[in-house]
């Protein structure tokens, strides 16, 4: 218990805390004109009040993610906790603060075009195909997932087809129409719901002293799975993701100052930590050990985790909310994950979004492509998705370091979690069977060259950058 509470502190302390520091290090100036009303269209472009664009943000980035990682990530033991705090303060929160207040200087772009801005052409080419790619198969898993469970949950009196077809009309409108009429709406309403639902899980963990365990180093994985690498890429969403330098540029485009910045993108990050923390904790103190928590895993996967803790603490009526709230949650993330990948082809081909002829040849290949997805069993695809996602997060955050470094500023902000995760993706696609299928020591090993390869490039590429004097910053007016 002591464990968990100072976890929640230790987050809210780096918040006001390496958050103001980190903050400080970019340099906000509240007098620069944000793309909301530079590039104003009345679509993607558009101010939005703080509240509403922090409520987004954090429905954006979380889905089902700061619940079913660290539900899953419990198997470990409490060694889960540390990642979710440190990960959150030092490597997630920083990622997206930086990859939202980097667009903001850069016309609200997204991380393909400033891959391509600081880590050269190339680069901007593979983040694009990579992105796209990524935001695809999330989208399409999110349209599948809370079918299923809204199947169940209506005892098969609505067919699955016609469930699915109602989402992705949702998913289609989401997607086409301008972000305050629907995203902007309803999402702070689920917004709400996720916040409540989490701490009131949380409250009752305390209140009924629920057998949370206390920090240990010990693995206590049912099928002794290595803690370095798989940990830090089953916990995702929580630590840290690059799912959300695809999401973080839809709120650079609605913001409307960047000393709201902080409060956006670092301490919506810090939320989503105190409610992995919070999942993570239920499901470790629930269900007498890893072994028993991985017994219900196995039969009914991190659903029937979230449906057991909800039902247990919360009782009928709450319960059933917050399984509403988890059924809801992915589709919150599924339409901003379409509306990402339209938004960034556009980007890409240079086409402008403020005609809906525009966004519809865009949008429905789109759409057609993940309905065919939805035909097939893409399973052995899915599995890349951890991989691909940290990796995402990788280039965000070296992008930091690049951009932070031209500018002649401490750099080792995003470099430090920049090294230790490439460090940890490249050892898991050498180690997994999935990829490369080395041992685990030859992995670690080719992992580290390749750390050090990509390190020393950094410093080279980030010198000449700084020589040639690149523009960090778009030109646009200042405001009294």
């Amino acid at each position: 218990m002591f464990t968990f509470i100072a976890g929640i502190l230790l987050l809210i302390i780096g918040y006001f805390t390496y958050g103001k520091v980190v903050e400080r290090v970019f340099g906000v100036n509240h007098q620069r004109q944000t793309p909301a009303f530079s590039h104003s269209d009345g679509v993607d472009y558009l101010p939005m009040n703080q509240k509403k664009n922090s409520l987004v943000q954090l429905l954006n980035i979380a889905g089902v993610g700061p619940i079913f990682g660290p539900i899953m990530g419990a198997l470990y033991g409490p060694v889960a906790f540390l990642w979710i705090v440190f990960g959150c303060i030092f490597a997630g929160a920083v990622h997206d603060y930086l990859t939202g207040m980097i667009s903001i200087r850069n016309h609200g772009a997204h991380l393909p075009e400033l891959a391509g801005k600081f880590l050269g052409k190339v680069m901007k080419h593979v983040v694009n195909g990579f992105a796209v790619l990524l935001l695809l198969l999330v989208g399409t898993v999110f349209v599948t997932a809370p079918a299923d469970l809204l199947n169940n949950l209506m005892g098969g009196w609505a067919s699955l087809g016609l469930i699915l077809a109602a989402i992705f009309i949702y998913y289609i409108l989401a997607t086409l129409l301008p972000i305050d009429k629907i995203i902007g709406r309803f999402y702070p309403i689920f917004g709400a719901l996720l916040l409540i639902s989490a701490i009131g899980v949380g409250i009752t963990l305390i209140f009924t002293g629920a057998p949370i365990p206390e920090l240990s180093f010990t693995n206590l994985h049912p099928d002794n799975a290595p803690i370095f690498p798989l940990l830090f890429l089953t916990i995702s969403c929580g630590a840290l993701s690059g799912f959300h330098a695809t999401q973080t540029p839809i709120i650079s485009r609605t913001t409307e100052n960047e000393k709201q910045g902080r409060f956006i993108f670092y301490g919506m990050m810090i939320a989503e930590g105190i409610i992995a923390m919070i999942w993570a904790a239920a499901a470790m103190s629930m269900f007498n050990g890893s072994a028993g928590l991985n017994e219900i895993l196995a039969s009914g996967g991190p659903g029937a985790v979230v449906t057991e803790v909800s039902t247990t603490l919360l009782g009928a009526i709450g319960g059933t909310l917050a399984v509403l709230g988890v059924i809801v949650l992915p589709i919150t993330s599924g339409d901003t994950a379409f509306r990402s990948a339209r938004m960034i082809i556009a980007d890409y081909l240079n086409v402008t979004q403020k005609k809906t002829l525009n966004r519809l040849w865009i949008a429905l290949p789109m759409f057609a492509i993940s309905f065919l997805l939805t035909r097939i069993d893409f399973t052995l695809l899915w599995r890349y998705f951890s991989w691909a996602n940290q990796s995402t997060a990788v280039i965000a955050l070296w992008v930091g370091a690049m951009y932070l470094y031209i500018a002649k500023k401490n750099y080792y902000i995003p470099m430090i979690p920049g090294i230790f995760m490439t460090m940890a993706t490249f050892t898991y696609i050498l180690n997994a069977q999935i990829g490369f299928g080395l041992s685990l020591p030859i992995s670690y090993m080719g992992a580290g060259i390749i750390t050090v390869v990509i390190t020393l490039t950094f410093f080279r590429g980030a010198k000449k950058a700084q020589e040639a004097q690149i523009p960090l910053d778009d030109e646009v007016p200042f405001v009294a």
